[in-house]
Order: structure tokens, then sequence, then C-alpha cells
């Protein structure tokens, strides 16, 4: 044994001296140098690889090359990401955390190229890494809470905000349980909420399944902190993937899933049920009907449903899905051909079309009118295995609809009462205070067509692809069909109702005539925010009367752009020129091209979406010269912001300044800096300003949107503190103009986004506003005036606009009394907004 009381002769330990080794150090120094040299090159590529060599062989120069080495990866992403080398971008991003592996901003710069590809788990797990290692870093933050939004839908808030849904599941599982069903399958469970029931009502063996990772892992959290971690077996899997004895021992005999959408089955319910009964459900008792509850046989909750369907006259939605205007900023729409959202309620859809959208009927600016009663389209029993199997084949069925009330036909409405058993059953009809929105179809007729009592409206509808489809295929009146589709020739039968516009109704003619040679060039989709872009006349006019005051300023300060012909312009000697960077479909270009003497630039990159430019130049006597599309020729989108030639400047530089969810455009003022630098004298970038209106409301409808409410548990169950988690400060896609709420104050200016003068721009300011009326502040709503010059303007508040509303929440309500001052921060971070409000030095955090 040794000598347990002798002391070491030292006290201290001697330091180990690091071993001279000088090739190894010469060649960290030559690497070193090669890598800032190559930076100067700006070879990124190069200078990657000799700092990956000097901070593996020497990691004491870690702080010393760190910001230098985060440069150089990023520039370095950039190059592999325009040309395509996706799996090398992300080798080197990890090769650069194996070095750095607390690096926030290189773990949020991962997580923002993982987002952009698709990768939405794998970003949320970066973004939430760099904001543990860094809880302020506000860029972490703000792409969480983009992310949370796709990861996590608002709609879940919602559901676990519907009581009367929650319980009549629970009640449903109550009765299956007590009659016999002691092994359940969740399919799809998102929180856990129905297996849990399940196990509560006294299932002797829950067994679940999620495919979102994240929804998965928030799943897990739920069961264990109910106590039910050992009694529910949760799979991240698709239920479709699921087997006997592999996943699960046995077979069960219940399945419960809420696996629906707004069009019933758009979640892939049919295909889930199919395959469940034929290898993870008991058989059903022979002769079973669909509320069968016998304890040897399998059953699933909810057992059936009745879809409903009625033809609607909607401005708002007619206005998203068709071209309802013939002259657009004083351009003729006639060669335009068909232009329609790929939302189709056609006969001939095809892979680009959805069959559907979804709205809240009841939230449509301008409300809809019904054309025909409700009507039943289909009814399907989720405990018939052979009516599943034989839904897809079903035979187009033909419907005759009567219609009441005179209108314009938009769409068909769609929605479903959801049986869960004999006693419970769940309806998403618009009249109906649920968190279902409805299903929408949208009619593409080629004119306006009304509807008038009397008529009968011909519907077909089918289930090709286990998806819900209807269509409208033609009107009986009068004892002859008249048919709704333009492609569909019935000569001896058709009979145009009159348009009450003459000139409509000739651009239309001329459009057919124009484009009837071949129907895949006149033929053009654009997204259903473009098609409401497109109908904002308020928007174009407001832009050609800007254009126009700018262009004749310019070429009263150079006298000879007002008489140079062609043979100048062939020399660009002296033109004025116009860039459009709008994100999609843009004719502010073409408007532009108009003026005369202006070479305009356009960002639209789709040929079928070029072609239709080109045509309407054609129409409105612009020359071909006149018109460039710009990205044809450039690399990347940064590219776009540069000199037209060397030798010139723009004239006028149009940016996309707001989303159509209603926020700031991302990286919007570092895009109007570099802007304002490649104007001439007297250019002008559009819009010149963005004034930030608020205001101050009361609305119980953005809380149960945002977060699950209340301090009860849900169902008696520990929910909220986890997927509260996934709360996001800005309710976006908001639209004020229908939503419930009580005004606490009257509307203000919050802050002031200058892009034509960089002094007048701030980063945060004050504001105090006086509550008008008592109640709680849960919100506060903004929108902005588009200033394009001092005299023009457009709102994205107006009835017309394509743009929607946002809203900063509290998630804790702030009581004010009538005559009290609030204090509203309001910060802009990198085109990002936030707000904060304090009343008696009490602070409320909104961001």
């Amino acid at each position: 044994m040794p000598n347990t009381s002798a002391r070491p002769k030292h006290g201290r330990r001697a330091r180990r001296r690091r071993r001279v080794d000088p090739a190894r150090d010469q060649l960290v120094s030559s690497s070193l140098e090669s890598a800032q040299q190559c930076l100067l090159n700006q070879d990124y590529g190069t200078a990657f690889v000799h700092y990956l060599l000097v901070l593996n062989l020497a990691p004491v120069f870690k702080d010393f090359a760190q910001d230098s080495f985060r440069f150089t990866l990023f520039k370095w992403a950039e190059e592999l990401d325009s040309v395509g080398r996706i799996q090398e971008l992300f080798d080197c991003y990890e090769q650069a955390l194996e070095i750095f592996p607390a690096d926030e901003v290189i773990l949020n710069s991962m997580g923002e190229h993982l987002f952009r590809m698709g990768f939405r788990d794998e970003a949320a797990g970066h973004f939430h890494k760099a904001l543990k290692l860094k809880p302020d870093f506000p860029e972490a933050r703000e792409n969480f809470y983009r992310v949370a939004n796709w990861l996590v839908e608002r709609w879940h808030f919602l559901m676990l905000n519907d009581h009367g849904r929650n319980r009549k599941y629970q009640q449903a599982i109550q009765k299956a349980v007590q009659n016999g069903c002691k092994t359940i399958l969740d399919i799809g469970t998102g929180t856990g909420i129905l297996g849990m029931c399940a196990k509560k009502a006294g299932a002797a063996e829950v067994y679940a399944c999620e495919l979102s990772k994240t929804m998965y892992e928030l799943a897990c959290e739920v069961v264990a902190a109910n106590g039910m971690e050992g009694s529910i077996k949760i799979l991240h899997k698709k239920s479709l993937d699921m087997e006997v004895p592999t996943d699960i021992p046995n077979r069960v005999s219940l399945v419960v899933t809420e696996t629906v959408d707004a069009g019933l089955f758009g979640e892939g319910i049919i295909e889930s049920l199919i395959h469940a009964w034929h290898h993870l459900l008991l058989p059903p008792k022979r002769g079973q009907g669909k509320f069968g509850e016998d304890s040897a046989t399998g059953r699933v909750i909810p057992a059936g449903a009745a879809v409903f369907c009625m033809a609607v006259e909607c401005l708002e939605i007619r206005r998203h899905h068709r071209l309802c205007a013939a002259d657009v900023g004083g351009l003729s729409m006639a060669a335009a051909g068909e232009l329609r959202s790929p939302v189709s309620c056609s006969p001939e859809q095809d892979d680009s079309t959805e069959p559907y959208t979804t709205e809240r009927l009841s939230r449509l600016p301008g409300g809809y009118r019904a054309l025909t009663e409700p009507f039943t389209a289909l009814t399907i029993d989720f405990n018939n295995v052979q009516e599943l199997e034989g839904l897809t084949s079903r035979e187009v069925r033909e419907m005759r609809l009567p219609v009441t009330q005179e209108g314009e036909l938009d769409a068909l409405a769609v929605w479903f009462q959801l049986h869960l058993d004999e006693e419970n059953s769940l309806s998403t009809g618009p009249q109906e205070d649920t968190c279902w929105e409805q299903a929408i179809y949208p009619v593409h007729s080629a004119m306006s067509f009304v509807l008038k009592p009397l008529d009968e409206l011909i519907v077909e509808v089918s289930c090709r692809d286990a998806y819900l489809r209807l269509s409208c295929v033609a009107v009986l009146r009068d004892g002859h069909k008249i048919y709704l589709d333009k492609r569909m020739d019935f000569p001896n039968s058709f009979k145009p109702i009159p348009n009450p516009n003459p000139e409509v109704e000739l651009c239309s003619a001329l459009a057919c005539l124009q484009t009837s040679q071949s129907e895949s060039e006149d033929f053009c989709m654009l997204e259903c925010s473009e098609m409401a872009l497109l109908n904002n006349q308020d928007y174009h006019q407001s832009f050609c009367t800007a254009l126009t005051k700018l262009i004749s300023e310019l070429k009263v300060k150079n006298p000879n752009r007002n008489t140079v012909g062609m043979a100048s312009f062939a020399a660009d000697s002296s033109l004025l020129y116009v860039l459009d960077v709008s994100e999609g479909f843009s004719l502010l270009s073409l408007i532009a091209a108009r003026q005369g003497q202006v070479k305009a630039y356009s960002s639209v990159e789709k040929s079928k979406q070029q072609n239709v430019l080109r045509r309407l130049a054609r129409s409105n006597d612009v020359s071909e010269q006149h018109l460039e599309f710009w990205l044809n020729h450039t690399e990347d989108e940064q590219g776009m912001l540069q000199r037209p030639s060397r030798e010139k400047l723009w004239s006028a530089i149009i940016l996309d300044c707001v989303e159509t969810c209603g926020l700031v455009r991302q990286k919007l003022m570092e895009k109007a800096s570099l802007a304002r630098f490649l104007l001439e004298e007297g250019g002008r970038i559009f819009p010149e300003k963005i004034v930030v209106y608020g205001m101050l409301v009361e609305s119980d409808t953005l809380l149960l949107e945002s977060a699950v409410q209340g301090r009860e548990p849900t169902l008696g169950f520990n929910i909220a503190p986890f997927i509260n988690q996934f709360t996001v400060p800005v309710h976006v896609f908001l639209d004020f103009s229908t939503l419930e709420c009580r005004h606490l104050s009257d509307a203000l200016e919050l802050f002031v986004l200058d892009l034509m003068d960089v002094n007048k721009n701030y980063i945060e300011r004050e504001v105090k506003v006086q509550a008008t009326c008592g109640g709680r502040v849960t919100a506060v709503p903004f929108w902005y005036q588009i200033q394009l010059d001092p005299d023009v303007s457009v709102s994205t508040l107006s009835r017309n606009s394509h743009w929607k509303q946002a809203a900063a929440v509290l998630q804790d309500p702030l009581q004010v009394q009538a005559g009290d001052w609030i204090r509203l921060a309001v910060r802009l971070h990198k085109s990002t907004i936030s707000i904060s409000a304090h009343l008696d030095n009490a602070p409320v955090q909104m961001d």
C-alpha cells in the first residue's frame, strides 16, 4: 500500500510545454496567409479550405480568425447555393460547426439555408440552439418565429381552444372505451390529446403516431408531463408505414384521428384508413354499421361524414382567382389571354392546379351571397372499408342545384358534418363557431356569369385521387344548357348573358380572337395574391401617376429626351431607365415603358408570364426594345441592383416593400440603401417612404389564434405550456376590416421608413396613444401608407388592397380605462417591426 501521508515534492503539477513543431507552424502560418490573400481575391472556396486547415491544426487561432472564417463560410455558401451544390454547402456548415459548435451566428445561418431548402424541423432545431446560446440574438429569434408558423400551424391553437370540439371527441372516445375498445391507435396525434383521452377513459393500450418531428417531440413532452409516458407509445412515423408486430404488437380495436382539412379529404384520411383497416385495425363485424360497438371488431372515430355545398357570389373570392378589369394602369388587358389562379373548379384539372383553397366565409370582406340552398354533395362511412376503397372509382355524379337568388357565380363553398358516433357530431359550416375554415372551389368562366332564379346550376362531383372535386359545368336556363367553360365548344346551345359593361365584353371577344390559336400560349396561371394585385386598380393607377410625374420632371431637366428618335434609342444615349424588382408577376415595368423614351427592366422570371407581358406590350404599342427581362441575364437575385449599363444609372427603381401577409419585406432597408447609389440625379426609389399606422384593440379572436388560452388545463391535461412555446408575437394574414374586435384608440402613426433619405431613419421610436374607451388591450394591428411621392400614396388597408394586415399580439392583455395614456415602443430590426406597450411604468412585452 502506498504511503498516503507522503507529501508530493511539488505543490503544483508542472505545466506541460507544447512541443515545438517547426514544419507544422510553418504550414499554419502559410495557410493563414493564403486564406487571407484568397479572401482579398474573393476566392472564397480556397480561403475556406485554408481556414479549416489552420483552425484544425492550431485552435489557438479561433478567437483571432472567427469573424473572417464566418464571412468566408457565408460567402462560399452563397456561391455553392447559386450553382446548386447543396450537399457541399451543408458539408461546409458541418465542418464549421465541428470547429465552432457554440457559434450562434453559424447555427442561425445554417438554419436559414435549411429552411429555404424545406427542412423546417431541422432549421427550427438550429434556431433554437442559437437562441439557447444567446437569448437576445434578434436574427435567431425572428427566424424561430418565422419557422414556428410552419412547424406548429395556427389552427393547433384554435383547435385546442375549441372547447366544444374537444368535449365531443372526449365523449365519443370515452363511450367507445366503455363499450369494449381497449386498444387504441391515434393517427396524427399532434399534441397527443386524443390518445391521452383514451388512456384517461381506461384504455389498456394506447399507441400514437405523428409524422412531423416537431409535433412528435411536442407530444412526447406533453404525454410525459401528464404522467403517461410509460402508458402511451408514440411513434415518429406515418401511419402508412406502420406494421404489426414491428410497430404495435397486435391489431387495435379503435382508431381515432382528426386528419381532416376544410375539404375533408385533403390530409389523406382515406388512404390512412384503408391502410389501417387492412393492417392495423381488427376487422369490422360483418354487417356492422358505422356506429357498431362490438369489442371483438375494429372501428373508427370519426365514424363518417356528410359534405355540403352551395354556390356563392363573393367579390373577395372573385378578385383572387380571375381577372376582373379590362384596363389596368392604363393598359388594355384584352391581349393578356386567360389569367387565373392555380385553384381551379374545372373538369379539366391537372397536377399544376389545386381543387380548392380555404377561407372563413364569415370573415370575408364584403361578405358573400348564397345563390343556392346547401345540398349534400357526398356521404362517407369510415367504418366501411369497401366504401372507402370504392371512393376514387365512384362515377362522376351530376347534380342540379336550383338557383334561389340572382348573383354572379364566383365559387362553390364546401363544409362538412363529422359524425364521431351516433350522439356526437361536429359541423364546419360557415355559421358555426368552429376552428375550421370552409373549402372554396372558385369558378373560372369565360365571362362574368349571372345566375337567375329558376336557373339550375349543373355541378359534377367526383373523388379522383381521393380529393373531393366539384366542377360547375353548365347552367340550365329555359331548357337550354349554357356551358361555363369557353374551351367546351357548344355553339348551338351557348347563349351568353349580356354584360353590363360593353367594353369588357368587347375586350373578352378580342382576347378570344387573338389567342384562340393555341391554348397553351394564351393560358397563364398566377398566384392568388398576384391575381388580387392585378385587380388592384388604385395600386396601378397610383404608380402610373407617380411614374408619369417623375419622367416628365426628368425630361424637363434633359430636353434632349423629348426629341430623340429610334436611332438614338439604339445608341441608348438619352434614355430613362426604370427597374422593377417586384416579387412575382408585375405590370409596373410595362406601365413605365409606355411613358416614352423609357427602357424598363422587369424581374418577372416565368416564361409564360413574360409572354403575357410581351403580348400586352405589342397590343399597347410598346416596342419590345423598351422592355427587358432583367433576371434572364443575372446569376442571382443580388445582381438585380446594379447599373443598367456601364455609363448609365437608373431613373427609377421600384421596390416591393410589403409582403402580402402584412409584414415589411426582409432586407428592405438594405436594398434601399444599395438602390440609392444607383439612381441618376433626380431619380427616385418607389416608394420613397412607408408610414406604419396602428391602433389599440381588444380581440379575443386574435388571442385564440395565437396561443392556448386560460389557466384551466385542456380537458384536464397540461398542454398549454408546451405548445405555447411556439406562440409568435405577430399575427399575419389578418383582415382588419372583418376582425372581431373593439377599437380602444384612434389610429396613430407608429413608425416611418424613409427609403430615399437615410438620415431620416431611426431604429426605435416611442409614441403615446390615449385610450378612447376602457377594455383589455390584446393587440396592436398595423398597416402601411405607401408613399410613392409627396402627393401620391396607396394604403394596405384599402378595401381593394391585395395586402393583408398584421398585428402584434399581447399574451398578457393590458387593462386600460378611457383617458389612459399608453406608451408604445416600436422597433425596427432588419425590416422586422416589434412593438411593446407600457402603462404606468408596467411593461407588457409583445416582441
